[in-house]
């Protein structure tokens, strides 16, 4: 299969793009494993809810910095063989993960698995322009971004029930296995010689030192920060409020995957028609109107119904940054795609960790409104984005 100039529309084409979707797929379950179980975890190896926390935390500065870091090293890598070893590495070590007797061991395994979304996720992203045309760009990454709405519809839900009915080991080795069936999955139909292009440090200096670019990517770090200071405890949070119990935690997770899904796919379809500017824009008031009505989340059912726009907003909003980004510098879309993801990790870093110090401070009840000021910032920003990308050719 040719990778220049192929019509997404060919035959072959649709097994590229669903086997990177179903990559990003076991990647976000992976990622969103640990909110899901976070109440078993802190029970086996009794350590506190904040604690555990921990283990998003630390993860999530792991993919910041790698994103980036790995982008470098693997630049001139055949995609094939790095995105299919990354999820080999995923599985390998989720699964020595179930294998870890206290929480110092975990901690540092976990760290260690979470490389693998430090590089796949961005570079499966950067790869698309090479089987694609220019004009179904924005679609083609939307698309391929899907696998996290569905890791949150149908992953995160199963995980945190597995979790919650025979422990969170059996929810981490669903993750290992999971991983060996992409990695077989990319490696059957991914081509071979797909090489996006290396940044040269030329390039790389062009990418930091582009206010536009830069800016975009500070708006994913300030949106991904006001997600993860709540979401991070979904699950303590509504055991404590709600008494929530694991299978209605699952259902509440798959209520919000759905709607998140929803939203990627009116992203996906209508992007190109409204703008990635636009679109973000629109992802995260979406987000910030939830965290805005968040009190009114008395009761199993109220809590879902307020959950409405910020899963809308949820993975829509990162899925039209990435297509911001390829739009105002193509030439720089290897970089500043790590770069973003490296931002979104930044923030649920910066987000669970702020989130576990407040419930140690007992403020859980200011969890929504540490989140709320974060993505009132992330709408300035990213307004502030659009005007000087619109004033400043790239």
């Amino acid at each position: 299969m040719s990778t220049n100039g192929t019509s997404a529309a060919s035959p072959a084409m649709p097994g590229v793009l669903w086997s990177l979707l179903f990559g990003n797929f076991v990647i976000g379950t992976g990622v969103m494993i640990v909110p899901g179980t976070l109440n078993e975890i802190s029970t086996s190896l009794q350590v506190s809810v904040a604690t555990a926390g921990q283990l998003i935390s630390a993860a999530a500065l792991l993919m910041c910095l790698g994103a980036p870091l790995f982008a470098a090293v693997v630049a001139g890598w055949d995609r094939r063989r790095l995105l299919a070893l990354s999820m080999l590495w995923y599985g390998a070590l989720h699964l020595a993960c179930v294998a870890m007797p206290s929480f110092g061991a975990l901690l540092p395994v976990r760290v260690l698995a979470v490389i693998s979304p430090a590089i796949f996720t961005p570079q499966a992203a950067a790869c698309v322009g090479l089987l694609v045309p220019a004009e179904q760009r924005g679609r083609a990454i939307t698309f391929v971004f899907l696998g996290w709405s569905v890791a949150s519809v149908l992953g995160m839900p199963m995980g945190a029930l597995v979790g919650g009915t025979w422990g969170w080991r059996s929810a981490f080795a669903l993750v290992g296995l999971l991983s060996l069936v992409s990695a077989a999955w990319v490696w059957r139909a991914m081509p071979d010689g797909v090489r996006p292009p290396a940044l040269s440090r030329a390039a790389w200096k062009e990418t930091l030192q582009s206010r536009a670019l830069m800016l975009c990517v500070a708006v994913t770090t300030l949106y991904s920060a006001g997600q993860f200071v709540l979401f991070s405890y979904f699950a303590p949070y509504y055991k404590a409020r709600i008494g929530i119990t694991p299978l209605q935690l699952s259902l509440l997770f798959m209520w919000f995957g759905a709607f998140g899904f929803l939203g990627n796919v009116l992203m996906s379809r209508y992007i190109d028609r409204i703008g990635a500017a636009r679109a973000v824009l629109i992802g995260v008031a979406s987000m910030a109107l939830s965290l805005l009505v968040w009190p009114l989340g008395t009761s199993l059912v109220l809590a879902a119904l307020v959950s409405v726009p910020w899963a809308l907003g949820c993975f829509s909003s990162n899925s039209a940054q990435q297509a911001r980004l390829v739009g105002i510098a193509p030439a720089l879309a290897s970089g500043s795609i790590a770069l973003n993801t490296s931002a979104m990790y930044a923030g649920q870093a910066m987000g669970a960790a702020s989130g576990g110090w407040l419930i140690a401070q007992g403020q859980m009840d200011m969890l929504h409104w540490a989140g709320f000021v974060g993505l009132l910032l992330a709408m300035a920003t990213s307004v502030w984005a659009t005007r000087y990308t619109s004033t400043h050719a790239q």
